[in-house]
């Protein structure tokens, strides 16, 4: 199921314009321009989280204002169920983002595990069946950060993956456009290891929708390797390997393989990974690096090696808060006020950037149509 760069092109490219850039982008290297005519036209917009800047994260009020907003896509994180159900959550520990604690029916199923190597302390979805999940609401993970998310806190449920399709599909019809699904597994090799392994129900969701092909609005990403390999041959629609800018994939520490996520970004990685993907969700910080301070550096060679191995590279977290941004872009010291987000855009849409994850959709949307 080698994937080929003509389908995701018709498929994950909805809205077009063209591109203003600041004086920051000046360090881009003169080769960039030929990978870049792929992406000038076609960047597209992927609600992270849904619209998550204004509403608590995977909620479908934060998926609904992110399609409102003008997103292509909307990402909803994969988590399992007691009872096997997917359901919408950043992580399988929901302490911080529902409001599980103040539930004394549930106090005793405050745990301690060890996902992914690291010890967590809470409450996780995989001890709850989705009838007892419904019963939870959603709030804010970043109260402190978004305080006007929290007048939402207590209002909304737990999606299921299902409630999400459900919702796209919806939105389509009544907004006569194309809006997709962008889901991630997470922790995959841990929910193997407790006898709930993602991929098949993930796939018979996918099929149940009739969403298996590749030219069908959806990408499925994760950040480990082994997942991605094993759902290329369960199904044909697009992958994303995840890349962050530091640490391994966890299917590389419980196999002993000792790449890195840095090894994949490279060229040789890339064309390894181009061999079951069909595109790479990449931290910002490989793209355009960062100093010490927290100043933008020369971009890196990513765009241009993915591209030459036919992969999409989509980037992960535009958010528009002066601490998520380069010290280049924000704008006075609040860490939690809003900095010039739009530069940000500008400088990777122009070094060719197939697609944006965005905790503020709307801002991406409209840099996109200012270019």
């Amino acid at each position: 199921m080698r994937r080929t760069l003509s389908a995701l092109g018709t498929a994950g490219a909805l809205l077009a314009a063209a591109v203003v850039v600041p004086a920051v982008a000046a360090q881009a290297r003169p080769e960039a321009a030929a990978e870049r005519s792929r992406a000038d036209n076609h960047p597209i917009v992927i609600g992270h989280r849904g619209a998550s800047g204004y509403r608590p994260e995977h909620t479908l009020e934060a998926y609904r204002l992110a399609i409102r907003m003008g997103a292509d896509y909307i990402e909803p994180d994969l988590v399992s169920t007691k009872d096997g159900i997917l359901v919408a959550r950043h992580e399988n520990e929901i302490s911080g983002t529902t409001d599980v604690a103040a539930h004394p029916e549930f106090a005793a199923r405050r745990t301690t595990k060890r996902i992914d190597g690291v010890s967590v302390t809470g409450w996780f979805t995989e001890d709850f069946t989705l009838v007892e999940l419904k019963t939870l609401r959603a709030k804010e993970r970043l109260p402190q950060v978004r305080v006007a998310n929290t007048a939402f806190d207590g209002k909304f449920e737990v999606p299921t993956f299902q409630e999400v399709i459900d919702l796209a599909r919806a939105e389509s019809k009544a907004r006569g456009r194309t809006i997709g699904v962008y889901p991630e597994t997470k922790h995959p090799s841990y929910f193997a290891s407790i006898g709930l392994p993602l991929e098949e129900p993930l796939v018979a969701v996918l099929t149940a929708n009739k969403l298996t092909h590749r030219n069908d609005p959806v990408f499925i990403q994760s950040f480990e390797t082994a997942n991605l390999r094993k759902l290329n041959g369960m199904i044909d629609v697009k992958l994303a390997q995840l890349l962050d800018a530091t640490g391994r994939p966890y299917d590389f520490t419980l196999a002993g393989d000792t790449r890195t996520y840095a090894d994949l970004a490279s060229a040789a990685g890339l064309a390894w990974v181009a061999e079951y993907a069909d595109g790479v969700g990449a931290n910002k910080n490989l793209i355009v690096p960062r100093d010490a301070a927290g100043k933008l550096l020369a971009p890196t060679m990513v765009i241009r090696d993915a591209h030459r191995v036919k992969l999409l590279v989509h980037a992960w977290t535009f958010r528009a808060e002066n601490q998520f941004l380069p010290v280049d872009f924000r704008i006075g010291t609040d860490p939690n006020a809003r900095g010039d987000i739009t530069a940000e855009y500008e400088l990777f849409f122009k070094l060719g950037l197939d697609g944006a994850f965005a905790d503020q959709p709307d801002t991406a949307v409209a840099a996109r149509a200012g270019r």
